[in-house]
């Protein structure tokens, strides 16, 4: 987007067209206290060559996957994204196109979405899936949400370990909807324990929520979670991994009332925390309740295929009072890439991205306990990501390993506890994983 320079006469013009006598008068509401009294600290004016260059150069103040070795997970990986994705992600047609508020004009964009929804509901084995939402952590809270609103009940509890900061925006969300209590069970060996969510889950739990994998890349006791949920009367939410489920088990096979996810690791870069997109799928007796956007396909006078918006539950499109949520807007253009990269794949080719990062990650596991110092901080089966207990500060490893042009790892200090957080993909080679090993050797 250019930036127009308005003259002096033109911006004495707008302010007598709005009605004010000056530039301060429009801003009298803003209070004092927020206002800059500086004048902004610019580079000073330059050609195209020259800014090409600077920012260049800020670039390459950043470290990248593209040129360094990857370990990094929680939450976000690096998986190999086929050119393809970003060729037909950039068409024009959906690259610069915007929310479809008059839908029907917008039949690209929304068969596209229409095939994403399928993508997910197979994936997930659910009956339905939405539009998407801003990111995995939001469409669980939004998930929590519908089990509040479908159950009448107060209260959510979280079966295993999430991600701490999914679990934040839980908190905020429940914080809104009237400080809902949000009860933690205990982690026994990186998973939830079973016999104490027996005596958690209650008469007022509107659900029961569980990570899988986890935060700590273990498997939960998924089927048994579920069974404790639907025993008390309370709804199954799982949130799921795409990728893990071209081996696990999907959840809507296991009795799941709403899958969720985060979508970044199904055709979406890194980028440095985002955008992404947020997985939410419910079965067929929720769809009513499910936020956002749902597309749907239909025929036209003709006997032609169409597609549309349907159910439209948000406050833009109904009575603010009789909205399901307050969800604004799908990510589009990152559920299309999600859906070109599994249309790439297939079902064969996600099982073996999953085969392929679960047998590259136990191998690298079982190298790395082998060493001096180092050990697996759990036993519990896992499936590309492990936590490693080392015998310097994790910080230590993760900065030392960057001189190597190694990304080690998450630091779990982050969040007041010890350990490495390691995650693998299909990417690393075993001349990358016997390196790694190589180089953690020396802090032993």
């Amino acid at each position: 987007m250019p930036f127009i320079v308005n003259t002096d006469a033109e911006r004495a013009e707008m302010l007598r067209e709005i009605g004010v006598e000056n530039f301060e008068a429009l801003i009298a509401d803003i209070p004092e206290e927020i206002r800059l009294k500086k004048a902004l600290d610019l580079f000073p004016a330059m050609g195209e060559p020259e800014v090409k260059s600077l920012l260049e150069k800020m670039a390459s103040g950043n470290a990248a996957t593209c040129d360094h070795v990857s370990f990094l997970g929680a939450g976000a990986y690096d998986h190999f994204i086929p050119a393809a994705v970003k060729t037909i992600s950039s068409r024009s047609e959906f690259y610069t196109a915007y929310t479809p508020y008059q839908a029907e004009v917008s039949q690209g964009t929304l068969q596209a979405i229409y095939e994403y929804q399928t993508a997910m509901c197979r994936l997930y084995g659910m009956d339905v899936a939405n539009a998407s939402m801003y990111d995995g952590a939001s469409a669980l809270a939004e998930a929590a949400l519908i089990a509040l609103n479908t159950t009448g009940r107060n209260s959510i509890v979280v079966a295993g370990k999430l991600h701490p900061y999914t679990s934040q925006v839980l908190e905020t969300y429940l914080e809104a909807a009237g400080d809902r209590p949000i009860v933690q069970n205990s982690i026994e060996n990186g998973i939830g324990s079973v016999a104490a969510l027996e005596a958690l889950v209650s008469s007022e739990t509107a659900a029961v929520i569980v990570q899988q994998p986890n935060f700590y890349g273990c498997l939960e006791e998924v089927e048994a979670i579920g069974e404790i949920a639907k025993k008390n009367g309370a709804m199954f939410i799982v949130s799921a991994d795409p990728v893990s489920l071209g081996v696990l088990e999907a959840p809507g096979n296991y009795g799941a009332d709403i899958a969720v996810g985060e979508g970044q690791s199904v055709g979406n870069a890194q980028s440095f925390g985002g955008p992404y997109l947020g997985i939410l799928t419910v079965s067929q007796k929720y769809v009513r309740k499910i936020p956002g956007r749902l597309v749907g396909m239909t025929k036209d006078k003709d006997g032609n295929d169409g597609f549309i918006l349907t159910l439209q539950t948000r406050e833009q499109h109904i009575r603010r009072e009789k909205a399901t949520s307050n969800i604004c807007s799908n990510q589009a253009l990152c559920a299309l890439q999600a859906v070109v990269h599994l249309s790439l794949l297939g079902k064969e080719g996600i099982q073996e991205v999953a085969n392929r990062s679960m047998q590259k990650a136990h191998y690298l596991a079982d190298r790395i306990a082998g060493l001096p110092g180092f050990a697996l901080k759990y036993s519990a089966p896992f499936f590309r990501e492990f936590v490693v207990e080392t015998p310097v500060p994790a910080a230590t490893i993760i900065e030392k390993m960057l001189e190597k042009k190694v990304f080690a790892g998450v630091d779990l200090s982050a969040w007041g506890e010890d350990g490495l957080l390691v995650a693998v993909t299909e990417k690393r080679t075993k001349e990358e994983l016997d390196s790694f090993v190589s180089e953690l050797a020396a802090f032993g």
